[in-house]
């Protein structure tokens, strides 16, 4: 009987001492205001310090970490068979997509810039050489969609807003339902950073959702807290017929 005792007040006490270690270690809940301050102010020093510019493979790429983990989930997730990018710069993110379609085992990308730069060589990179609303250009991109194929794109040329509305409304049309449409660098204008800038890619975005019911805005690609696409990853939800 008293072993019995015994076993149920050190039973009782490690129970207690549990309750009390996981509330000591449990973190307060911040306000959401404060949060928001806390994200502003950190994602205003990682900007300030270029911590976007690093290489992949040897390449320049201009890209949030937390971005690049993100769109892994997104291509896992979706399976696009053709990913559209306006704005090649280096090339680096198109040779991380590159990479990511060769452990998928499908898949490639048509990357577009106006300067006509060398990029890395990879047999899934399409280089187009010209502005990616021009009408030439636009021929040539689909000329790259298929019947069946799961189409995703990126927009990541001129931040101006009125360059912005120009491709959202010349490339969603090309996305696949189910699949994302990503506006980059919609953090510029103060939200938060270069605050100067002018409307750019957020006020793009604003006008474009007013009147496009095909996409909704998937704030839980932002879980990552850093992201330089705060609304700016646009899932389509249906097709128009």
């Amino acid at each position: 009987m008293d072993e019995i005792i015994r076993r149920l007040r050190r039973f009782s006490f490690e129970k207690l001492f549990r309750v009390v270690r996981t509330t000591l270690n449990k973190e307060k809940n911040i306000p959401g205001r404060e949060r928001q301050e806390t994200i502003d102010n950190f994602h205003k020093l990682f900007f300030q310090d270029r911590c976007d510019r690093f290489k992949w493979f040897g390449v320049d790429i201009i890209k949030y970490p937390t971005d690049l983990i993100t769109y892994q989930e997104i291509i896992y997730e979706t399976k696009p068979d053709l990913i559209i990018e306006c704005g090649t710069n280096q090339g680096g993110s198109a040779l991380f997509f590159a990479h990511l379609f060769d452990l998928i085992g499908r898949g490639e990308i048509v990357t577009i810039d106006i300067y006509n730069k060398n990029g890395p060589k990879h047999n899934r990179i399409n280089y187009l050489n010209g502005k990616s609303t021009s009408r030439e250009i636009l021929e040539q991109v689909k000329s790259f969609l298929g019947k069946g194929k799961r189409v995703m794109v990126i927009l990541d040329s001129d931040h101006d807003k009125n360059n912005v509305l120009k491709e959202l409304k010349a490339y969603n049309k090309m996305v696949s339902e189910g699949c994302y449409l990503i506006v980059e660098d919609s953090n510029m204008n103060g939200h938060p950073v270069h605050k100067n800038f002018g409307a750019g890619p957020m006020e793009a975005i604003e006008e474009f959702m007013e009147n496009n019911n095909d996409f909704e805005v998937d704030k839980t690609r932002e879980k990552f807290l850093l992201t330089a696409n705060p609304r700016g990853f646009l899932k389509k939800i249906k097709s128009k017929n």
